[in-house]
């Protein structure tokens, strides 16, 4: 009897095995499907200025959409995930110096990135979030690509970017956003000039940065990090239907929310949000109130 009970859980725990190589192994085909998908962009560039205005727009840009968080302040890039089962994230080093851009990196380049999340062989970059840049205004992309080519070469060399088996698992079920090409709408035609107020509509304009974390509603909900905390839902259901002005603009601020609560910069980065001009900060509240 016991033979037969060891023979039959041999047989179960093979089935088992065979099962989940097959499971697997489905699951990497389908990433690397993902992964080497070729994008046919019709790129329109646009001329990258280089005075000293456009450079200090495109750094207070760069600050206020929180680039530094995976490029570092200095653009060197910098290691902000790094498990083996979910994989090794690294910003890249955007600056000239060793183990940055490639020679020969160009204005195209910078717009296939930013715009399109597709590297110069038309393949999707990996966790870059293009789809909140993507519909900046001519000026504004082109400010930030002025600000990163003004920058002193750094060395920095980093392992390559790569996932791990949960990681690839989590991608083609959806729940990771490592091929940003897949979200961006590449027919989309971007206004030359986008400019500043604080209404409504230039609200919306800047809210394209939330929806990494809050999703494209702004609703909130399960955290595009795997782990990450419940993400909070900043429409007028919200608690921010609650606030006022002057309480929203404190919370962005301090990262202390008018209910007394202190909001960890690692789940809401309030110190980028900090960064933002009072109008930028009045033009988001006008705009995620009216939701």
């Amino acid at each position: 009897m016991l033979a037969r009970i060891l023979k039959w859980t041999g047989i179960a725990l093979l089935c088992l095995v065979v099962m989940f190589v097959i499971a697997y192994s489905i699951f990497t085909f389908l990433f690397n499907r993902q992964q080497n998908t070729r994008y046919a962009i019709q790129l329109r560039e646009i001329p990258i200025p280089t005075d000293a205005v456009a450079i200090a727009a495109g750094e207070h840009l760069f600050t206020i959409k929180g680039c530094s968080d995976c490029h570092d302040k200095n653009l060197a890039g910098k290691t902000f995930l790094d498990d083996p089962l979910i994989g090794y994230f690294a910003g890249a080093n955007l600056t000239t110096g060793k183990g940055g851009l490639r020679p020969g990196y160009s204005t195209r380049d910078w717009l296939l990135a930013l715009r399109h999340g597709v590297s110069h062989e038309g393949k999707s970059l990996l966790l870059m979030p293009s789809y909140e840049y993507a519909r900046l205004s001519d000026q504004d992309i082109a400010a930030i690509i002025a600000f990163c080519k003004a920058q002193p070469p750094v060395d920095r060399e980093l392992p390559r970017t790569h996932a791990g088996p949960v990681g690839r698992v989590l991608t083609v079920l959806g729940k990771m956003p490592l091929f940003p090409a897949q979200k961006v709408d590449h027919r989309f035609r971007q206004p030359a000039v986008m400019a500043p107020a604080a209404t409504k509509e230039y609200g919306a304009y800047l809210s394209v940065s939330c929806t990494g974390c809050h999703n494209p509603h702004l609703t909130g909900g399960e955290s595009p990090i795997p782990g990450g905390k419940r993400v909070a839902d900043i429409t007028s259901r919200g608690n921010l239907g609650k606030w006022t002005e002057s309480g929203f603009i404190s919370t962005l601020r301090t990262g202390r929310t008018p209910e007394g609560k202190q909001l960890e910069n690692k789940d809401m980065p309030w110190s980028m949000t900090a960064q933002y001009t009072d109008e930028e900060l009045k033009a988001l509240f006008r705009y995620l109130s009216s939701l």
